[in-house]
């Protein structure tokens, strides 16, 4: 039986920083190498693949579908190459175990740094990686073993070729927030200041959105949405200014009066701000995970 012939991990490189360059010019400069060498090298690597990898068009080259899948093979084999050299650069007596934590754009940065923040105090030390991006790019990511476990306000979508589980950390009440400028404006009492009154509402990335809607519609309650924002800590700059009413999750109250200037009015009953760790462990083993849902139910039912 013949043997297939080794990959040329030179040859790989070399065609990595041309697909990811867009030209042979941009990445003989970053090779430092002449534009012909690395040609030459392209094709005897396309001859020993024996497939196209690039479609020429004039000086600039576009992958064919083989030169896709390759760069995805690519990305990954390099990706795990960095990560090799920098645990080498991390060993010895005081290594650090590497923890590469996903945090979805829609989750509070005051709960996930809380979260967060209890891994850093682990004995032994480790080293935090963290991710910030729309949670099925995450899931993504967690399904290449580039994350070990992604923080998020839902659990995974459905639909998604991953094998991962959502574990549920805790769920914390909404408080609804205002500027006191805003507040004077403002003559009734909660939650019947809410009618009308201007109103920053979270985007429909944001987990919660539907079940505030529905408590606004159950409590026939109708504000003037002024802006919608998938972004918290911007919603939250804008309440600070007084543009508008606010929610935000009740366990960082205290904080989000220290930090904005604000007012927490009230609390809504049966809408929640949920936090899922999300893992390819069924039953959470790695110590790191472990912490985190150890420490979850505190740090929910204190200010952060």
């Amino acid at each position: 039986m013949a043997m297939s012939r080794p990959l040329n991990y030179k040859h790989l490189r070399y065609f990595w920083m041309v697909a990811r360059c867009g030209s042979i010019a941009a990445a003989s400069a970053r090779l430092h190498l002449t534009p012909h060498a690395i040609s030459g090298q392209l094709t005897q690597f396309e001859h020993s693949l024996g497939v196209t990898l690039f479609q020429r068009h004039g000086r600039q080259r576009t992958l064919t579908d083989a030169g896709r899948c390759l760069l995805d093979y690519a990305d990954r084999i390099f990706a795990l190459g960095d990560q090799a050299l920098a645990a080498m650069r991390d060993s010895g007596l005081h290594a650090r175990m590497r923890i590469a934590i996903g945090v979805a754009d829609s989750l509070p940065k005051s709960i996930a740094a809380g979260l967060l923040r209890t891994m850093l105090r682990m004995d032994p030390p480790v080293r935090l990686s963290c991710t910030e991006g729309r949670l099925p790019q995450l899931i993504g990511e967690l399904g290449m073993h580039h994350l070990n476990a992604v923080l998020a306000d839902r659990p995974m979508p459905p639909g998604m070729s991953v094998r991962a589980f959502s574990h549920l950390l805790g769920r914390s009440p909404l408080k609804v927030f205002a500027a006191p400028a805003l507040l004077e404006r403002l003559p009734r009492a909660f939650p019947a200041l809410i009618d009308e009154a201007p109103f920053l509402m979270p985007g429909e990335d944001v987990a919660y959105r539907p079940a505030l809607q529905q408590w606004l519609d159950e409590h026939d309650l109708h504000p003037h949405v002024v802006a919608e924002c998938d972004d918290m800590a911007l919603l939250k700059a804008l309440g600070q200014s007084g543009e508008g009413l606010f929610v935000a999750p009740g366990a960082i109250a205290a904080q989000i009066e220290r930090q904005y200037g604000v007012v927490a009015l009230g609390e809504l009953d049966a809408v929640t701000q949920d936090i899922y760790l999300i893992s390819t462990e069924r039953l959470l083993k790695h110590p790191a995970m472990r912490e985190i849902s150890r420490a979850a139910g505190a740090l929910l039912a204190h200010d952060l």
